[in-house]
């Protein structure tokens, strides 16, 4: 049985329109808060398998969480290293499940390299974004909606290492949905993918500068931009205050709370039609959002950035 769970798809009243649907995947529902619980489960299960006898992780986010949780489940101890930067709420929640927390270095490649260096031959290394299991766990969430009976005209997601946007292109295509457009939203600061896109190859960010610390990776995965190539993938960029507010406009049409991550793709979708940047999502009567989730960043802290941002 699969560590994660089949989560809701509403239609949402509160930014549908008539002849504009608007549906959510509610991945934020997932027990630890975010669609990362698929890949990661699925990579946890695989390595639990083979015989690892520890799971690693370098993520000070939701991946980390989500390695520490299906670690747990499994009966197999977890170490998880994060950067210095890493905010008190995601390091208590990694703990609260049982996992040791490190703590090192400025960056996330700095907490990896040292990670690295605690590899054991039998330990499993659960990487955040870029893994063919990942992106075929989370390719699960797209054979749900065709399970539902619904195929949109547009699907809506946010990106950071591309993880996500891998997986729901794989699910796409394995369902047929060759025609089925996505599009890819970052915030300012932290878009990678719109880079590469514009550059037509990986490109590394100097640093990140948004708000969205989940979107934080300097340079997606390589699949990430080769999904660019192979299936009908937009970019969009959004603002830190666009991303933030629409965090709590979902909290309170909702009652859920999500990350800024998560609220990039939001943003757009609470846009009304005629006013959305692209016309694919214009046009699109069906449109489909994944609700990415994230538990990094709790109501109070989305208060007070967006009173902080520019």
């Amino acid at each position: 049985m699969p560590l994660h769970l089949t989560t809701p798809l509403i239609e949402s009243d509160a930014y549908g329109r008539p002849q504009h649907q608007v549906w959510l995947k509610m991945e934020a529902l997932q027990p630890c808060g975010s669609f990362k619980l698929r890949g990661v489960g699925h990579a946890c299960e695989a390595a639990a398998a083979r015989g690892a006898t520890r799971l690693l992780s370098s993520s000070g986010g939701n991946a980390g969480l989500a390695v520490a949780w299906a670690g747990r489940r499994l009966g197999l101890p977890v170490t998880v290293v994060v950067p210095e930067t890493t905010l008190p709420q995601p390091k208590a929640l990694i703990a609260q499940q049982g996992a040791q927390v490190v703590v090192h270095g400025s960056s996330w490649m700095e907490a990896n390299e040292h990670l690295m260096q605690l590899r054991q031959p039998t330990d499993a290394f659960i990487h955040p974004f870029d893994d063919p299991l990942l992106w075929e766990g989370h390719a699960s969430m797209v054979a749900e909606v065709a399970a539902a009976g619904l195929k949109p005209d547009a699907v809506l997601l946010s990106v950071g290492g591309g993880g996500l946007l891998s997986g729901v292109v794989q699910g796409l295509q394995a369902q047929g949905w060759h025609d089925v457009p996505v599009v890819a939203v970052e915030t300012t600061g932290a878009a990678s993918l719109a880079a590469a896109m514009q550059a037509g190859e990986l490109v590394t960010l100097p640093a990140i500068t948004s708000v969205a610390t989940s979107l934080g990776a300097r340079r997606v995965a390589e699949q990430a931009l080769a999904c660019t190539r192979a299936h009908p993938v937009h970019s969009a960029v959004v603002t830190d205050r666009q991303a933030l507010q629409a965090c709590l406009q979902f909290a309170d049409d909702h009652r859920v709370v999500v990350e800024p991550a998560c609220g990039a793709a939001l943003a757009l979708a609470m846009t009304e039609p005629a006013l959305r940047p692209l016309p694919v999502l214009q046009q699109a009567q069906r449109l489909l959002v994944i609700v990415c989730g994230g538990v990094c960043t709790p109501h109070a802290d989305l208060v007070r950035l967006l009173a902080a941002a520019a």
